[in-house]
């Protein structure tokens, strides 16, 4: 190859996956060429480890960071995982039923709904491709929690934030937030898996298209966010590129010098 190899970084959501959930040709090309580059691919997604799976198998890919950076894996090894603390979890969980709103809870391989139907997470899952989960009361106990999904509008996410300030809520859909542990972000993920393969941050390079992708823009030495993606997001990036369906992907790293 004739430069240096790089670690690149995709979001799936609006990143990877255009508007019908699916993974453009171009992209996959480019995604291809990369690691005969000899450059390392991996996902960085808010999605949990089992709902990114089609993604990571259809581009070959050895490594992700999940859960907005709480659960990283590499090469089938575990190398970093930051759950929700239950006493945090627990809390949340009674303030937002007694406020009516939902939650979607998520471990490693499975979730479960807090309600057995909600017509607000039938709607922003089915915006990613996923089926409203069913209801298990003991879904919690003894087991991680690495995620979960809280279903309310941008007009009542304020009470959240002041109220659980050991909890970070991410906005992802007009109806839906990611809680995350106080401090948990993609870029934490993506440090560890630099880390780990020894990548300094200029060496890393990152694509995405949300508010969730923020903190790994700063991280990343370079940032390309899609035609899609929030103003603030833009304003970050490195450069802007395409939306996923105009071939954002192969155009951003055409600009990069990656191809």
């Amino acid at each position: 190859m004739t430069q240096s190899p790089k670690l690149i970084f995709f979001d799936i959501d609006g990143t990877l996956l255009d508007r019908h959930n699916r993974i453009p040709a171009s992209a996959k090309q480019a995604v291809l060429a990369l690691k005969e580059a000899g450059h390392v691919v991996a996902l960085a997604s808010g999605r949990s480890p089992f709902m990114l799976e089609q993604v990571r198998l259809e581009l070959e890919l050895e490594s992700y960071v999940s859960f907005n950076g709480q659960y990283v894996m590499h090469q089938g090894e575990l190398i970093h995982s930051n759950p929700i603390r239950s006493d945090a979890l627990n809390q949340l969980s009674a303030f937002a039923e007694l406020l009516g709103h939902p939650l979607v809870y998520l471990d490693h391989s499975q979730m479960s709904c807090s309600q057995e139907y909600h017509a607000h997470v039938d709607l922003c899952l089915t915006s990613l491709g996923v089926t409203h989960p069913g209801y298990r009361r003991s879904f919690c106990t003894n087991r991680l929690i690495y995620q979960t999904m809280l279903f309310c509008s941008s007009e009542e996410e304020t009470v959240y934030r002041d109220r659980f300030r050991d909890l970070h809520f991410v906005r992802w859909h007009p109806l839906s937030m990611d809680v995350l542990p106080a401090g948990g972000s993609k870029a934490e993920g993506v440090s560890r898996l630099a880390d780990r393969l020894g990548f300094s941050p200029e060496q890393v390079y990152a694509f995405g298209d949300n508010f969730n992708d923020m903190e790994m823009f700063r991280y990343a030495g370079c940032s390309i966010a899609m035609g899609n993606a929030p103003h603030p997001l833009q304003q970050l990036a490195s450069h802007v590129t395409a939306n996923a369906e105009q071939d954002g992907i192969w155009h951003g790293l055409k600009w990069t010098g990656l191809l």
